[in-house]
């Protein structure tokens, strides 16, 4: 289980780097709810993560949405465990993301419970509650928040704190993604080292990011099946390009007749990510 940090100790901090996480992300669509602010309703089609977990209708109207803006985008429906699949990548990648965000920006890992966290089933967008975190003690910023002797046992507290947010959702979405465990937590070891890659081109800084991905994910530590492995490829300029190989197939290419398989899929070559780079 993830540290319990306070919740009024934490979010002050948390909204400033969720803000900068956003204006460094064009794809992370995010609404930010205060304090006193009322939940996002279903009725106007946002869902949490724990609703997702715990009522098939929640889930059924999220698929549908999904279904409809991949039809919208690529002219027809993809297969159900198609849609259920890409829906779930981006679930997860959004959540990795708003974890694993400010601890790689602040050193802070935040406590996001599936409970506070929406998806809007229209859209696709985002909702969240910030709450609090827990840190090393050189981040001095509040008082009341938890913290851990060091930058290894905050690491561990990263992985544990996606592991708890996802493990209902990946339980809900096993039978619509026609996945096992071990596939599933692949697709988060995934989305964990994607997104702080993402989050390090965005800064420029991706040596960083990279190095901060292998450090979290560097294999060994279950439900988490691999680790991130990282490695280079050269293209004939001479230039060195970070690549990885995913551990599973997102499904990306089977949305539509025109969609191609991803740089990191296993699917794709090395000499095809080379032509492609």
């Amino acid at each position: 289980m993830p540290v319990a940090p306070s919740a009024s100790a934490g979010a002050p901090a948390l909204v400033a780097d969720y803000r900068r996480l956003v204006e460094l992300c064009p794809v992370l669509e995010l609404r930010l709810l205060d304090s006193g602010e009322p939940d996002p309703r279903a009725a106007d089609g946002w869902h949490s993560g724990a609703r997702l977990a715990a009522d098939e209708s929640a889930l059924a109207a999220v698929l549908a949405g999904a279904e409809a803006r991949i039809a919208d985008e690529h002219g027809s429906a993809p297969r159900p465990h198609v849609t259920a699949s890409r829906l779930l990548h981006h679930y997860a990648w959004s959540a990795c993301l708003l974890i694993a965000g400010p601890w790689h920006l602040s050193r802070r890992v935040p406590a996001v419970d599936p409970a506070d966290l929406w998806l809007h089933a229209p859209t696709g967008a985002l909702a969240l509650r910030p709450r609090g975190y827990v840190t090393t003690p050189g981040d001095v910023t509040l008082p009341g928040h938890v913290t851990l002797p060091g930058d290894d046992e905050l690491r561990a507290e990263l992985r544990t704190a996606v592991v708890a947010h996802l493990g209902p959702v990946l339980a809900a979405f096993a039978g619509p993604t026609r996945r096992r465990d071990r596939a599933l937590w692949g697709m988060v070891t995934d989305d964990l080292a994607s997104a702080l890659w993402y989050l390090g081109r965005m800064l420029g800084e991706e040596d960083a990011s990279v190095a901060a991905a292998e450090a979290v994910l560097p294999g060994g530590t279950l439900p988490l099946p691999g680790g991130a492995d990282f490695r280079r490829l050269h293209t004939p300029d001479g230039r060195a390009h970070h690549t990885r190989t995913r551990l599973g197939c997102c499904l990306y290419y089977a949305v539509g007749p025109a969609a191609t398989a991803c740089l990191t899929c296993p699917r794709t070559s090395d000499e095809e990510r080379l032509r492609r780079l």
